[in-house]
């Protein structure tokens, strides 16, 4: 994956009127995707559409754009995000195994950062601009399930922004690998035109991650693909109920 210059890395912050980078992939086609990493990603300011700390610096940022043909409103979508038990069982293509896996073993919707607190999957009604929600997620390599948060940034009738980080800290064999905050994403869907929905993903690996956490680009990579494959409906959206 080539490393691409900073000034290049542009989000949908509405009122830009920039092009995004990467660039939004035709209807139907595979997504654009470009990563971010060394001195350039570490000099990188995230602006305020993002919903992260401006003061926050990042070791890696894998960006992901395309547009998908769906029916419905904002509304669907955001049906989907809060679907977070069906995360269990979505796969994707493990670069050390050069073989599809299981990435997702766990996920919950919480009634609250307590892990112990699971709920039903939220609705759309639940996701409003401007609330929080959390829930846990468990994978193949961090198999202690991590608490994140969920925050919808923007909703509207034709565009929805929602970011999440972990809100409790992410460790094996007794190491910190990544502290609360060091894994965040934020997610952009706006109608491009009646049918048409573009989908365009960010996601950041803080500063503050150990030495010790994995950071192989490729892994990273693929992990968001499968993320964006769950969002539009691309991707088998897993085995758990719902």
């Amino acid at each position: 994956m080539r490393a691409a210059s900073l000034l290049e890395l542009r989000p949908p912050c509405e009122g830009t009127g920039e092009d995004t980078v990467p660039p939004y992939a035709d209807p139907g086609a595979s997504p654009s995707i470009r990563a971010w990493s060394g001195p350039a990603a570490s000099r990188w300011i995230p602006p305020a559409c993002l919903g992260w700390p401006g003061e926050q610096r990042f070791r890696l940022l894998i960006g992901i754009a395309g547009q998908v043909r769906r029916d419905g409103d904002v509304e669907r979508f955001l049906d989907r995000a809060g679907a977070i038990s069906r995360l269990r069982g979505l796969s994707y293509w493990s670069i050390s195994d050069q073989a599809w896996r299981v990435l997702v073993t766990d996920a919950a919707a919480l009634d609250g950062p307590d892990p112990a607190r699971r709920c039903a999957d939220f609705s759309a009604d639940e996701l409003k601009a401007g609330q929080e929600r959390f829930f846990l997620q468990a994978d193949r390599r961090i198999p202690r399930p991590v608490v994140y948060r969920l925050r919808v940034l923007e909703r509207g009738p034709d565009r929805v922004a929602i970011e999440t980080a972990n809100v409790s800290a992410i460790r094996a064999l007794f190491v910190t690998l990544f502290p609360p905050g060091s894994l965040r994403a934020t997610w952009f869907l706006t109608r491009a035109a009646p049918g048409v929905w573009s989908v365009y993903g960010l996601s950041g690996t803080g500063e503050s991650a150990s030495v010790l956490a994995p950071h192989h680009e490729a892994s990273y990579v693929n992990r968001a693909v499968a993320l964006y494959g769950f969002l539009t409906g691309a991707a088998p959206s897993g085995t758990g109920p719902g």
